[in-house]
């Protein structure tokens, strides 16, 4: 990025101009570069460069937040006097208007950053797209997807003595693979995400993918009800992203809507989660939107509710200070875990099913809402790679499901865990390293319908 170059400047020009009691200036930068395929066909080549300041001013406890593209010296004092206008319109909020101070942390400004990433053309995407269309149209199905690449520079600094930045690269690689449309459609899907370019096995994703939907080929409807499942590592990564916004908050533990019930067994002793934005197995985020370094948090260890992260706010508020999950200010979502981990079985994925007289293979998960979120009862449906099993083994394909589950409830009863994890991209925010798992039961409300739209 060439305004990158010019990073602390820009911070140090917001502050300048700033007289309010506290003021924060946050820079977010991003190259990206994107290639579409549709129809078994690369259709669209895209690269932009996107670069903002968030000026954020606290004044007698009133706060103001405004945003600009402008980054010359007029738009960076625009911005300033915006933020500081809305302050002075606003009504004190001593509870949110708390600006963090350096705590000591240390991190790598440059964790993540693969120079291969950064430097890779659309010559790379489009090898890795045509190896993947060439496993779809090996089985006759239609591929579509995106083979994407970024460079992201975030950078904080705030008068109370905060200057963080850090410059990382993500890859990912997605397709959906098709024979058909409505109910009876047969769709194959993979997804995988990493900071080196390198690392991403087109061959392996588009095998996967077309393996998927050839075997999808065919299905037919299943009575709904609760069923032993096998989760794979997408729909693992769906239902725990949902955690993470509905239940892992800081914000939403205070404010009594969080299914966390600290020191509690919450679910089986074979699960353990956390969130660490500086583990480099993953794809690091090693600042939060306020400057500080992200702690990694246990959030479920050996079942056990043992933590939920925390802003400055917050984290002020509980007595703990920040675990370094501030998002960007406003939100109303309060801080959010971006970098989940589940620790691995012993299981091997094959043998996952091994056991199961008649249960259900699931893929992953779409359309995914909160019914409850103090119970963390979501609903959504099947896709892309729904099979019955019967006596351990994957017999047929089945049209897809609606579920209604306690999240935490269905992995009360976690049968097996696999012995690997892999590295996703959420589908909303984040990255979640997770292995696949066997669930004692888990609730089947529905047969999907074309004519629903779903």
């Amino acid at each position: 990025m060439v305004i990158a170059d010019r990073v602390e400047e820009i911070l140090d020009r917001a502050l300048g101009a700033s007289e309010a009691d506290a003021t924060e200036a946050l820079y977010m930068g991003e190259d990206s570069a994107l290639t579409r395929f549709a129809n078994n066909q690369i259709h669209q080549n895209v690269r932009e460069h996107d670069a903002s300041l968030q000026v954020r001013v606290i004044d007698a406890d009133r706060i103001g937040v405004a945003s600009t593209n402008r980054l010359d010296d007029a738009g960076i004092r625009e911005v300033v006097e915006r933020a500081t206008a809305i302050a002075g319109r606003s009504a004190p909020n001593p509870k949110a208007a708390i600006m963090p101070e350096p705590d000591g942390r240390q991190h790598d400004p440059e964790l993540g950053f693969v120079a291969a990433t950064a430097e890779a053309g659309a010559d790379a995407r489009a090898e890795g797209v045509r190896a993947v269309i060439a496993a779809g149209e090996a089985k006759r199905l239609e591929t579509s997807g995106s083979f994407s690449t970024s460079v992201s520079t975030l950078a904080v600094a705030n008068t109370h003595g905060i200057r963080a930045r850090h410059r990382g690269t993500s890859a990912a690689l997605l397709t959906v693979m098709m024979d058909g449309f409505g109910s009876g459609a047969a769709s194959g899907y993979a997804h995988v995400g990493a900071t080196d370019i390198g690392e991403i096995d087109a061959d392996a994703i588009g095998r996967t993918a077309a393996e998927k939907g050839d075997a999808m080929r065919g299905a037919g409807p299943l009575d709904p009800g609760e069923y032993e499942v096998v989760l794979e590592e997408h729909a693992v990564a769906g239902l725990l992203e949902y955690l993470a916004y509905i239940g892992f908050s800081g914000l939403a533990y205070e404010e009594g809507r969080s299914f966390m019930e600290l020191g509690r067994q919450t679910m089986a002793e074979s699960v353990s989660i956390w969130d660490d934005g500086a583990d480099p197995t993953g794809v690091p985020s090693v600042i939060d939107f306020e400057g500080l370094a992200r702690q990694r948090v246990s959030l479920i260890e050996r079942g056990v509710a043992t933590a939920v992260v925390h802003d400055a706010a917050t984290g002020a508020r509980a007595g703990t200070g920040s675990t370094g999950h501030g998002l960007p200010a406003p939100n109303l979502s309060g801080p959010m875990p971006m970098n989940l981990f589940m620790a691995a079985g012993s299981t091997p994925r094959e043998e996952l099913i091994a056991g199961i007289e008649r249960g259900i293979w699931v893929t992953r998960f779409h359309y995914i809402n909160v019914v409850h979120p103090k119970k963390a009862i979501l609903t959504g449906m099947t896709k892309d790679g729904t099979f019955l099993i019967e006596n351990g083994r994957i017999s047929r394909p089945v049209m897809n499901f609606r579920f209604t589950q306690s999240v935490p409830e269905a992995f009360r009863d976690v049968r097996a865990i696999g012995a690997s994890t892999s590295l996703l991209p959420g589908e909303f925010f984040g990255t979640h390293c997770v292995p696949a798992v066997h669930l004692g039961s888990f609730n089947f409300t529905g047969v999907t319908a074309a004519e629903s739209g779903e």
